[in-house]
């Protein structure tokens, strides 16, 4: 009989071995940078976190066969770059004015808001340059390289992240479609959570048809996730979710919102098992990916 997957042992070594590629990765960039935007830097991308984005892009990397090491950890934390970055700028007054951010002020409010605008700023190419450099130890074809850094990149921007954000906010206390919020967050969060996967297995040399199939595996988390975000952000305190304000205090159009907090879950759940038949397509063992995909709706934070 096979032992139950262990995802909280799991994912405590996981971010572990990302912590300490981040902690590499912000030793290469802090010379290139003033000792005020170093240190907002620093204070941005070590604050913690779930560090779901990396742990997502090794596990692919494994399954389709990738090689163990610190490169792919390495390549991984140009995920957690890019996400640090948008959760910096993401809390300035100018977007969300927030004061809190995973039970910690947030940068803006420790180094201010004109360096954490810079420090943020820095990640975006500091985070492609990192993906470049961890192909390259990974082994991969020059052709391959661009194409990772190209997924990262179209993921952060105006066709993913960033046009997502844009979105979200300019759809502040107005009434939405459910296409619409789809799309919003296909955008805004699932944009990252599939360019996770889709990274992983590229650096990993896999053949088309498991690609596809985890890419469609990110963009059903992708949903799953902001919907359980929703649902945490409507029946949870500041204190419990470590951040302020709340979605429901800036008036953004969320699923609870839409569809009230059972069809909501219902939803989550429904996406959870279009990741988990994904997984099965792929054709290879992932059972981290499978508890994974279970995570992002179970987790109280």
């Amino acid at each position: 009989m096979t032992a139950p997957f262990d995802l909280k042992g799991f994912l405590a070594q996981e971010a572990e071995r990302v912590q300490a590629a981040l902690e590499r990765a912000l030793a290469a960039v802090e010379g290139t940078l003033g000792p005020d935007v170093a240190e907002a830097t620093r204070h941005g991308v070590l604050s913690g976190g779930k560090r779901l984005r990396p742990i997502l892009c090794v596990a692919a990397y494994r399954a389709c066969g990738g090689s163990e090491g610190d490169a792919i950890y390495d390549l991984a934390a140009s995920l957690e770059l890019i996400h640090a970055y948008s959760l910096m700028h993401d809390d300035l007054p100018c977007m969300d004015d927030a004061d809190l951010r995973r039970g910690r002020p947030t940068t803006h409010r420790a180094h201010g808001e004109d360096v954490t605008l810079r420090a943020g700023a820095a990640l975006i190419p500091a985070a492609a340059l990192q993906a470049w450099r961890a192909t390259e130890r990974l082994g991969c074809p020059p052709a391959t390289r661009a194409e990772v850094v190209d997924t990262l990149l179209t993921a952060s921007g105006a066709d993913g992240m960033v046009g997502g954000q844009w979105v979200d906010l300019e759809a502040e206390g107005k009434a939405v479609t459910p296409e619409d919020l789809d799309g919003l967050h296909r955008r805004k969060t699932g944009a990252l959570l599939a360019a996770a996967l889709d990274m992983g297995t590229l650096a990993a040399g896999a053949p088309p048809e498991p690609r596809e199939a985890f890419h469609r595996y990110g963009r059903a988390i992708g949903l799953a996730f902001q919907i359980a975000d929703d649902i945490l952000d409507a029946t949870s305190t500041a204190a419990t979710l470590g951040k302020n304000p709340s979605d429901n205090d800036l008036s953004k159009s969320t699923y609870v919102a839409l569809y009230g907090l059972a069809e909501a879950r219902r939803r989550a759940e429904g996406q959870v098992g279009e990741a988990l038949a994904a997984v099965q397509d792929a054709g290879v063992a992932a059972p981290a990916l499978e508890a994974l995909a279970r995570y992002v709706v179970a987790r109280r934070h």
